[in-house]
């Protein structure tokens, strides 16, 4: 985010205001949106552009979820009045700082933990977008050479006609359910109470295939039931997408377009096709 000052001005002013003591913040996360660690209160602050989040959407997921015992990070106290604060441009959400518990979250534990969270969507209410509206959000930055102007003649034509062959195969394919939408390494959370997700502004309706595409190989192992054909289709639409979203104009991935050509070089090499865990590092969303 190029408006790193402000943005973390607002979400100290912010938490102030709530009784929360914010005299520093500590940025966790940097790209198209900012999570900063806020201290000594030790509350996270999501932050992004107003317009330019769904933060009203993801709390609403985030509460119901919570009450449904799913395992999904909490919102900071106070919890009553609004959630979604919204200063000098900005739109700010306060959720829970844990502290990391280990590295990493075994596969096993990992695969649970999603499937928790997917039996906890499938009680959630509320309009959601299909898997594919995502599919045509990133196949409209490939088209319009306005916004992937970088993205060379050749490569566009071989990255919109591969995002469109995948977006056919997979239209009406698995059981649709609502979905994380990106339940990477970067949104798990390994704390003193579990895995807990994070970054619910991806949810939306689509097989369960689509979101353990984004998930390494071993932790989908784990899970059962799974369509392997489906699952292999699905990891190559995610490469496609992730490719995509690297080359829109505007990006601010760290040393996206590097790994916009990496992930082209993927695609071009064809499969078997590997998690993003092996190809790009976190995050990979929009």
């Amino acid at each position: 985010m190029p408006d790193l000052a402000r943005a973390t001005d607002a979400a100290i002013a912010i938490a102030a205001s709530l009784g929360l003591p914010a005299d520093d913040a500590i940025v966790l996360h940097n790209s198209n949106k900012l999570a900063l660690r806020l201290e000594p209160c030790g509350v996270m602050a999501r932050v992004a552009h107003v317009g330019e989040e769904v933060a009203e959407l993801e709390v609403d997921v985030a509460r119901q979820l919570a009450d449904r015992g799913s395992p999904v990070a909490a919102l900071a106290p106070p919890r009553d009045g609004p959630a979604v604060h919204v200063r000098d441009g900005f739109a700010v959400t306060l959720w829970v700082y844990y502290e990391p518990a280990a590295p990493a979250v075994a596969p096993g534990a990992y695969a649970r933990a999603l499937g928790r969270l997917h039996a906890g969507m499938r009680a959630v209410d509320g309009a959601f977008p299909r898997f594919t509206d995502r599919i045509a959000e990133a196949e409209r930055v490939v088209a319009e050479p306005e916004l992937s102007p970088g993205l060379p003649d050749d490569e566009r034509a071989f990255l919109g006609g591969r995002l469109r062959r995948l977006h056919e195969a997979v239209e009406g394919t698995g059981r649709e359910q609502l979905l994380h939408g990106e339940p990477h390494p970067g949104n798990l959370l390994s704390t003193h109470d579990g895995p807990l997700f994070i970054d619910l502004e991806t949810c939306c309706r689509g097989p369960v295939e689509f979101d353990l595409a984004h998930v390494p190989t071993r932790v989908a192992e784990h899970y059962p039931g799974v369509d392997r054909e489906l699952l292999d289709r699905c990891r190559e639409l995610v490469l496609a997408m992730v490719a995509a979203w690297r080359w829109e104009k505007g990006d601010q991935f760290p040393d996206g377009r590097r790994f916009g050509d990496e992930l082209l070089r993927v695609l071009r090499a064809g499969p078997p096709w590997p998690t993003l865990d092996g190809v790009v590092p976190r995050p990979v969303g929009p």
